[in-house]
């Protein structure tokens, strides 16, 4: 393959001018082709107050990257022959509770991992006046939780933090090992990705790790300012999304899902492991699946894509990998909320010779009346915390959250695109029997529509 250098550098100034309007700090990327490279460059400060510059070996965060991991050593166990993916989670996890006794007995380990055991977003038990303390304070947290499950398991998908840190819990029972200890043996000191950790103390004194950071607007003007210290203190929720890496080390994992378990000589998981992660487990939306850990969609060219994004405080990551193509890459920020996905996806494209934007979406918008849009309109919320509120202005849907308003199109019924920080991102609501609209799909989770009625 050869790589148009007019159309990396056209990718360059598009990463330069997104960090710009966003204020990122510092971007670092990378993209392999069959295992070697083929791009790298870091932007900007892992430290904009000292002006240290990011280097592809800066200890980023990658959040929720994190959950392919998890699901690649509950893949190791099955093969070990330690526990199977369609087990009832209450095999291993006894504790485990929730209002509806029926339906939790039928949730498994696989629809942990795909995200479809019809758990709602949940509050964090951060937020609650009482002590967690280990994994059995936690599942009695979320069994008191005065919560509905979204149906029966299996069939809804809604993206689960807690789902995932039990799956920590489930590593650990059935291993014996701490989830720190099963990854780092299992999977980081074979792969070679020695600057990859969970506790930055493992990396005591290593100067070329990050500092976090968060943006506000005073006066109009965007501010950014570091954050005190990453979130590391909390062993729970390991599982869901606390792993530190590097560009280098994360192009190093990358090779299991291309090559079907190997990274070099080494193999990590059998190729059958591989498939089932990245077979689809269920839709997303329209041309987005979710597998293990994975989520699995196509390119503008039709590409089979393997990605999973990341998001925390000051943290804002994308590993993506299109297996036929022999392509891997990563992208990682310090800032959260930032069009980290996009940039890598523009370069992406650029070295295929596609349009820098060209999108998997369609560019066509369909025109509603505005009684149509009005069924539309209204509050949403989770009690993870999200509230979206959609209404109309001038004739167009319109999504406000955190603070900012977006427009939004249709592309088919119940179907919308709206484009938020420079990344596109599909809505889709749902109805109840009646036809009446009930939840919003979005960012991955079931948000309900609000009524008098709604506990706050």
């Amino acid at each position: 393959m050869q790589t148009g250098l007019l159309s990396l550098d056209k990718a360059e100034r598009h990463i330069t001018a997104l960090m710009e309007k966003h204020s990122i700090p510092g971007y670092a990327i990378g993209v392999n082709k069959n295992g070697e490279r083929l791009y790298e460059k870091g932007f900007g400060f892992r430290e904009m107050e000292k002006q240290q510059p990011v280097t592809m070996d800066t200890v980023f965060g990658i959040a929720s990257i994190t959950k392919s991991f998890t699901c690649v050593a509950i893949m190791h166990l099955q093969e070990a022959g330690l526990l199977n993916v369609n087990d009832a989670v209450t095999k291993y996890l006894s504790e485990f509770k929730t209002k509806d006794p029926e339906k939790t007995a039928k949730m498994t380990i696989r629809q942990f991992m795909s995200h479809t055991s019809s758990l709602p977003p949940l509050p964090s038990h951060l937020n609650h006046d009482r002590p967690v303390n280990n994994f059995t304070d936690y599942m009695e947290f979320i069994g008191d939780l005065n919560m509905e499950l979204l149906g029966e398991p299996g069939e809804t998908f809604s993206y689960s933090n807690h789902a995932y840190s039990l799956l920590g819990c489930v590593i650990e029972r059935v291993s014996g090992q701490s989830y720190e200890a099963y990854i780092k043996e299992h999977i980081l000191l074979p792969a070679g990705m020695h600057r990859t950790v969970i506790e930055l103390a493992d990396l005591e004194g290593d100067p070329d790790i990050t500092v976090l950071y968060e943006a506000k607007k005073v006066r109009g003007e965007v501010v950014v300012y570091p954050l005190d210290g990453w979130q590391d203190h909390e062993p729970l929720e390991f599982a869901s999304g606390y792993l530190k890496s590097t560009v280098r080390d994360m192009l190093r994992y990358a090779e299991i899902f291309r090559t079907g378990g190997c990274v070099g000589e080494n193999r990590i998981l059998s190729a059958d492991s591989v498939r089932q992660m990245t077979t689809p487990c269920i839709e997303v939306e329209p041309g987005k699946s979710y597998g293990y850990g994975l989520f699995l969609t196509e390119d503008p060219d039709g590409s089979r894509v393997v990605e999973h994004s990341g998001s925390m405080d000051g943290i804002a990551s994308l590993m993506r990998i299109i297996p036929e193509q022999g392509l891997t890459g990563i992208a990682m920020t310090n800032l959260s909320a930032v069009p980290s996905g996009a940039m890598l996806r523009s370069t992406m494209n650029a070295i295929r010779d596609i349009d820098l934007h060209a999108t998997r979406y369609p560019s066509e918008s369909i025109q509603l009346p505005q009684e149509a849009l009005q069924e539309y309109a209204g509050t949403y919320r989770s009690k993870e915390g999200v509230t979206v509120e959609i209404g109309t202005y001038g004739g167009q849907l319109t999504l406000f959250t955190d603070s900012e308003y977006h427009p939004v199109r249709c592309i088919e019924e119940d179907l919308f695109i709206t484009n938020i920080r420079d990344d596109e991102e599909i809505m889709q609501f749902l109805r109840d029997g009646s036809g009446a609209v009930i939840r919003l799909a979005y960012h991955s989770r079931q948000l309900m529509k609000q009524t008098g009625n709604d506990e706050q």
